[in-house]
């Protein structure tokens, strides 16, 4: 017995001599962005998820945030952290369709959930599941990385009256969204944020789609093209916290606890952040800004949308069992959710609006 306790002091001395070393040692990671670190709200989870993970280690683990401005590789960040150049990424998921289909699930898809509906999925359903199916084959580990809600469909030079309209349109509309305005027409360019307003000016592209007011206005595009559409295409559009999951593995359990706490955190803020800068963009948008002309599409535009948007979902289903078995667990995830969405949020703002 007392040859045991003496195995035993001698076994806790070498894990609290390990654990010390650990604690003294400072990691340092990188994070790579699709989008420049001053274009807030996007770049705000990364930068406030450095500072929060700073602070909650005691300056032991470091995270630091290159935008795209450095990498110079808006659209590469998969690859960056797939290869291992960078541990973390923050992007849109659906950028990378062309590699995988599958990763259009998490972001958004056009007529699909709305952020209450797609948050309960990913965290009370089976969203982060198929996340981590989807993203785990590539070697890595990827968490909701922050919401924008509903997008506004897009910035036009000239008004949308018919689907012949659309027709040559040179576009620039990402993930789903993307492939349906192509089946009606358009010549879909996906080109990053930074470009997007030279673009449109010197008529490289004819319409473009970004986030909402609060971001749009800042980018100008209202002095190119003044037709300003609501949204169809996103209405819960999130954004992804890529992790390169070897990388992820060497880090101590506490740390790992606190980087998937911290993602959390600063994926709800950003949500905040875009709704009251939209809010805020909006009120003062008809007074500063009188030449926006704020648009619907008409009602067989949308039609001829939402007919697109399900052939095409239909024909990958039938070609890829994975896109199938994602795409049936949404929509019985949303039937019943939407019960409630319309229920709690729908007639509350319908009998708000009728009591002004």
């Amino acid at each position: 017995m007392k040859h045991l306790f003496k195995v035993m002091w001698i076994f806790a001395a070498i894990m609290l001599a390990t654990s010390s070393s650990y604690a003294a040692k400072r990691i340092h990671w990188r994070i790579a962005l699709s989008w420049p670190s001053t274009l807030t709200p996007l770049s705000s989870p990364p930068i406030k998820l450095a500072k929060l993970v700073k602070k909650m280690t005691n300056g032991k683990f470091i995270i630091k945030v290159e935008g795209a401005e450095k990498t110079k590789s808006a659209l590469g960040v998969f690859d960056m952290v797939k290869g291992g150049a960078f541990q973390m990424g923050h992007t849109g998921s659906y950028y990378y369709i062309g590699k995988d289909i599958n990763t259009v699930w998490f972001t958004t898809i056009p007529w699909g959930m709305t952020k209450a509906e797609q948050d309960a999925w990913y965290y009370y359903g089976n969203g982060m599941k198929f996340m981590e199916q989807v993203y785990g084959k590539y070697g890595m580990l990827a968490f909701p990385g922050g919401n924008t809600g509903v997008q506004m469909g897009g910035w036009f030079r000239k008004e949308i009256n018919s689907v012949n309209d659309l027709k040559g349109l040179k576009m620039r509309i990402p993930g789903f969204a993307g492939k349906v305005m192509a089946k009606l027409g358009v010549s879909v360019v996906n080109i990053p944020g930074g470009e997007l307003y030279t673009a449109l000016d010197r008529g490289t592209l004819d319409a473009l789609e970004w986030v909402g007011p609060g971001m749009d206005i800042r980018m100008g595009f209202y002095k190119v093209a003044p037709y300003y559409y609501t949204g169809w295409h996103e209405p819960a559009s999130e954004m992804t916290f890529l992790i390169n999951k070897k990388a992820y593995n060497k880090l101590p359990k506490n740390y790992q606890v606190i980087l998937k706490t911290a993602m959390k955190a600063v994926s709800a803020d950003m949500f905040m952040e875009n709704f009251a800068d939209s809010a805020n963009a909006w009120a003062k948008m008809k007074k500063e800004y009188p030449n926006i002309k704020v648009k619907t599409f008409p009602k067989p535009v949308l039609k001829a949308m939402k007919k697109a948007t399900d052939e095409i979902m239909q024909s990958y289903a039938d070609k890829n069992p994975l896109f199938k078995k994602i795409w049936d667990d949404q929509k019985a995830f949303t039937k019943k959710a939407r019960k409630w969405s319309y229920m709690s949020r729908y007639y509350y703002l319908k009998a708000s609006k009728e009591v002004q």
